[in-house]
């Protein structure tokens, strides 16, 4: 079978690996569609992000959905040929944070696609996955590029969860990637009242409009949030989305005192405002992937309670790939750039 393997920044290679027979619990899946993430993209670009580098070649990818082509022995609910996401997220279920249920911090977390431990864990973008059953959501009544989408929308979900209750609060979403325009529509469908999202391009700014944004603000065009800033601020949650320190310094003063900063950009070190952030009595939390939310994310698409299609901008085929990768960086004009593998 083909995979998509990254050698080293700007090295990437469409190679053959053996295909391999589903154990008991396990699927064997036929791989339809695979997103490229932000995190793919760094490993494409720069050979890893901040402090995590390629020490060897890695298969990407783990924002995939395919159709079940084998089922391994004592696998119930789950039948052949049926369309089903699958999670990337693969603790362990016996470490301290596991027993906790913080799944997400799990201490041998195996996730699809990842530099952070040695050897590498290998990804999901191959013609042919096997996975465990538990990993998989079917996905009846959504295309293998809506099902694909599910790993980018639980990520949002577990940052609207961790903001606390949104019904009738103000947000404000810095960082218009698929990221920020996924935490738009997951804050609306919490009830967010008013929503204003940043970013430095007339692209993003009108996904993030056609999101569900009441407004946008384009920061490297002249604008400010300085309509927001009066009585010490008006927005009640930040979702920080892009990772840079610019734009999180311009968005502390149109907060209000005690408001939470959901912080989900990984773009390297940041330094924070801390002075203003402590005067205003800001409360600051990461949000780090997630576990359950990604039951929650197929569920609601296929409800239609929240709409991805529009944010797909493009799919290219397998021997494309590079082109992918290169579309998928492209702000001016891709949101979410997606791989047909069948």
């Amino acid at each position: 079978m083909k995979t998509i393997v990254i050698h080293a920044a700007r090295d990437l290679r469409i190679e053959d690996t053996a295909i391999d027979r589903p154990a008991a619990g396990q699927v064997q899946i036929k791989l339809a569609t695979g997103g490229i993430c932000g995190s793919d993209l760094h490993y494409f670009n720069h050979g890893g992000f901040g402090a995590i580098r390629l020490r060897e070649p890695m298969i990407l990818g783990h924002e995939v959905s395919g159709h079940i082509t084998e089922l391994g022995d004592g696998v119930a609910g789950l039948k052949l040929g049926q369309l089903v996401a699958v999670s990337p997220s693969r603790p362990c279920h016996d470490c301290q944070y596991c027993n906790a249920a913080m799944y997400n911090h799990c201490l041998n977390m195996r996730f699809y696609g990842s530099a952070m431990p040695f050897p590498h864990i290998q990804g999901a973008f191959r013609e042919v996955l096997v996975a465990d059953a538990a990993q998989c959501a079917p996905a009846d009544g959504l295309s293998a590029g809506e099902a694909a989408m599910a790993e980018p929308l639980a990520v949002c979900l577990h940052a609207v969860g961790r903001a606390g209750p949104l019904l009738g609060k103000s947000v404000l979403v810095t960082g218009c990637g698929p990221i920020g325009i996924l935490c738009i529509l997951a804050a609306r469908r919490a009830g967010a009242d008013l929503v204003v999202a940043t970013d430095l391009g007339d692209f993003t700014l009108g996904m993030a409009q056609r999101a569900g944004a009441d407004v946008v603000v384009n920061m490297a065009a002249g604008g400010d949030l300085s309509a927001y800033t009066g009585g010490k601020g008006h927005f009640d949650v930040l979702f920080e989305c892009s990772g840079a320190a610019p734009a999180l310094n311009a968005a502390i003063p149109a907060l209000r005192p005690g408001a939470t900063i959901i912080q989900l950009g990984l773009g390297g070190d940041m330094t924070l405002p801390v002075q203003a952030m402590t005067a205003k009595e800001l409360i600051l939390k990461g949000s780090f992937r997630f576990h359950d939310e990604f039951f929650t994310g197929v569920s609601l698409m296929q409800k239609g309670l929240i709409d991805v299609k529009p944010f797909i901008t493009h799919t290219f085929p397998l021997d494309r790939a590079v082109e992918a990768f290169e579309t998928a960086g492209d702000r001016s004009r891709a949101m979410k750039a997606q791989i047909a593998f069948s």
